[in-house]
């Protein structure tokens, strides 16, 4: 029997083991089993916690599909939340370890106590294509020409952690990625596929994204893509380093700030779904 959490962060959702608690041995095959909505739990992946030496906790992130992640702006306010919410700490500023880094998290208690919002420091953007890593001789691939299963798209690629391409465009909503997601993901100029975000500029301070995640399909929110759909505004033209933008996603809403030193802050909820048992099939 294992027992877990499910929480999401605007729809993004995650299950959580406490490996403070429980032994996961084979991550990758039970994120595939936990994610199945009908043999399984039911979401976006698997987020374990754990002990760090280098930072208050660890986090790892392994997707739907098996594969393991960097780092997951969404999860990591969730792992903010249940350290506190658990008892786990009683500090409202904590360090996490990742696999792109230790991250900075500022908790924000709500009247019962309980945490309702996190604000990330999610490190600096990457901006040069070898380190996202796209196959490019650019110095930045910003609003480049590419050619997606006949359709052109001018494509700007970053990492925060994760890679990802922002495209651009007056209409996300019509938008089939079911079909047209996985061409993104698996294109040949990046050679560990790709996060891609879709993304209509509503002002200089208000976008409407919808993403298509590696080895996760469409989610309802990603945090590093958020991250990277707003450093790509301000590269392109739209927004400004310094002033708050407000992100619309089909989960809900994220605030970005990209900062003069390349560096971005996230703030969003995190959400307790429930808490369960499970029992495992030999995986």
């Amino acid at each position: 029997m294992l027992t877990f959490s499910k929480m999401h962060g605007i729809g993004n959702c995650y299950i959580y083991v406490n490996c403070f608690k429980e032994t996961v041995e084979n991550p990758e095959k039970l994120s595939v089993f936990l994610s199945d909505i009908r043999f399984g739990i039911g979401s976006d992946g698997l987020i374990l916690i754990l002990p760090s030496d280098k930072a208050d906790f660890r986090m790892r992130i392994f997707n739907a599909d098996g594969s393991e992640a960097m780092m997951c702006g969404n999860g990591i306010r969730c792992v903010g939340k249940y350290v506190y919410d658990m008892g786990m700490t009683d500090q409202t500023e904590i360090s996490v370890e990742t696999n792109s880094g230790i991250k900075y998290l500022t908790l924000y208690p709500g009247a019962d106590g309980k945490i309702e919002s996190v604000k990330v420091d999610m490190g600096k953007a990457i901006l040069t294509p070898k380190e996202i890593p796209i196959r490019s001789e650019l110095d930045r691939f910003v609003a480049q020409p590419v050619e997606v299963d006949g359709v052109t798209y001018e494509m700007t690629c970053i990492s925060m952690g994760n890679p990802h391409a922002v495209v651009f465009m007056q209409d996300v909503d019509s938008l089939d990625l079911e079909k047209i997601g996985p061409s993104f993901e698996h294109h040949t100029l990046f050679p560990d596929r790709v996060n891609t975000e879709f993304v209509r500029v509503i002002d200089d301070h208000t976008l409407q994204m919808r993403v298509w995640e590696r080895g996760s399909g469409e989610t309802f929110a990603c945090g590093t893509g958020t991250c990277a759909t707003v450093v790509a505004a301000v590269l392109n033209g739209y927004c400004q380093k310094e002033e708050e933008i407000l992100v619309h996603l089909r989960g809900g809403d994220l605030r970005i700030i990209y900062h003069e030193d390349e560096s971005v802050t996230m703030i969003g909820p995190a959400t307790y779904i429930f808490e369960g048992k499970i029992e495992l099939p030999e995986l």
